[in-house]
């Protein structure tokens, strides 16, 4: 259910609506280039930010016995910043760049504790199923939020908000306001079964202060001793690489669109096609875990990916980005959940948390090299269609690293370390 929460933001925030706000509304006196630049500097603060303190909040919250709580304070920040962005008017780019940076701060923290629950209430067995079924309840609660907030900002009148000419300022933005109001109430309501039913792991600490500086040196060590999981390791290194291309996909697909002259009814059919296809075959992806095995179901996808890539190169209309967006919704929701299940599988339940901090620098990370050749594929070539098939190559190492990690061999040393840790 925390999936189907946090989906909202991620989908109207920082996907579809608020980018849009913020281009056309609270950065309308800067220039359509100069908001995106801002919108863009104020990513990747956030993103810098939560992926420095990602592992010190992990190993703290792991010691401490606290992921819940930690959790629960990151969610409330996200949802008062949100809320927050009802009161967003034109002109005011900065105060919305700082709730837009805390929101991200937010959910994106929240997610370090929430991924680290994983290993405590699913076995072994039941990982990459919960895992599958996670993201697909994020793509049917993202995507009934986001086709309501759609729907009440194209067809206002349908819902009793003031429409016509000769509105004012605040009565024209009224319906984007009240889509970011929303988000941050169903953030915040559909987060309860999380906090009411499932339970805290206990700490690792038995005896002693727990402190930042306490975090701090179990971390030092970890570092020292990340030869133990070195399955673990080359996982997080294939999942930084091929989720590199996985994320400037995301990224720059509707862009590319654009630049192709794909019409906005078709964009935005897009981003629901990803949304509510993403439900069954988050599922499936399950499904197929068991049968053929986690890595192997997440090499199908990384497959399926390069396929996407040689398809966008020879793109042409808008139904060809239609059947895009299709492939996407295939494999983005089950590539990603099982890519984290096989990770959790990877590492000691003790340390979940810790571990997972350096899960979600990596997925930080993972979105800097990517956008990066594709620009400079761009510069060299003089256009987005070498660029888009070059990404290609994120596939292909990532898929060969994957390849190379032994999940057996990873599994038996971290319940290897659980025993350690628990005597």
């Amino acid at each position: 259910m925390y999936d189907w929460a946090n989906s909202a933001m991620v989908t109207t925030i920082v996907t579809a609506v608020f980018p849009i706000y913020f281009s056309a509304v609270a950065g309308a006196d800067l220039g359509t280039a100069q908001a995106t630049y801002r919108l863009a500097i104020a990513t990747t603060i956030a993103l810098v930010i939560i992926a420095v303190l990602s592992p010190i909040l992990g190993t703290l919250a792991d010691q401490a016995g606290i992921k819940k709580r930690l959790l629960g304070g990151f969610m409330l920040i996200g949802v008062v910043a949100v809320g927050l962005m009802f009161f967003i008017e034109r002109g005011e780019w900065l105060y919305a760049a700082v709730l837009f940076v805390v929101a991200n701060i937010a959910v994106n923290g929240s997610f370090v504790f929430y991924d680290s629950f994983l290993p405590h209430i699913a076995s072994r067995e039941e990982m990459d199923r919960v895992s599958t079924a996670g993201y697909a309840l994020g793509y049917v609660g993202g995507g009934i939020l986001l086709a309501l907030n759609l729907a009440w900002i194209q067809k206002p009148e349908w819902f009793g908000l003031p429409h016509g000419p000769d509105l004012t300022p605040a009565q024209q933005t009224l319906p984007t306001r009240l889509a970011f109001l929303s988000v941050a109430v169903w953030w915040l309501l559909f987060s309860i079964p999380l906090f009411r039913d499932v339970p805290e792991p206990g700490g690792t600490r038995r005896g002693g202060r727990v402190s930042v500086m306490s975090a701090l040196r179990t971390l030092r060590e970890t570092f020292r001793h990340l030869g133990r999981y070195r399955q673990a390791v080359i996982m997080l290194v294939a999942f930084l690489i091929y989720n590199d291309g996985i994320g400037t996909i995301i990224r720059m697909a509707t862009i590319y669109g654009t630049e192709l002259g794909i019409g906005r009814g078709a964009l935005i059919a897009s981003i629901m096609i990803v949304q509510f296809v993403g439900i069954p075959f988050a599922f499936l992806f399950g499904a197929f875990a068991r049968r053929i095995g986690n890595k192997r179901a997440v090499m199908m996808g990384l497959v399926v990916y390069g396929i996407i890539s040689i398809f966008g190169y020879f793109m042409r209309t808008g139904t060809h980005f239609l059947i895009l967006a299709l492939m996407v919704g295939m494999v983005q929701g089950g590539t990603q959940a099982l890519s984290r299940s096989l990770f959790a599988s990877l590492i000691p339940r003790q340390q979940s948390a810790e571990f997972f901090g350096f899960f979600a620098v990596v997925e930080k990370f993972a979105g800097i090299f990517g956008p990066a050749l594709f620009a400079q594929v761009i510069a060299l070539t003089g256009s987005s269609r070498g660029a888009i098939l070059s990404i290609i190559a994120f596939f292909v190492v990532g898929g060969v690293l994957l390849h190379f990690v032994d999940v057996e061999q990873g599994q038996r040393a971290a319940r290897e370390a659980e025993a350690a840790l628990a005597a």
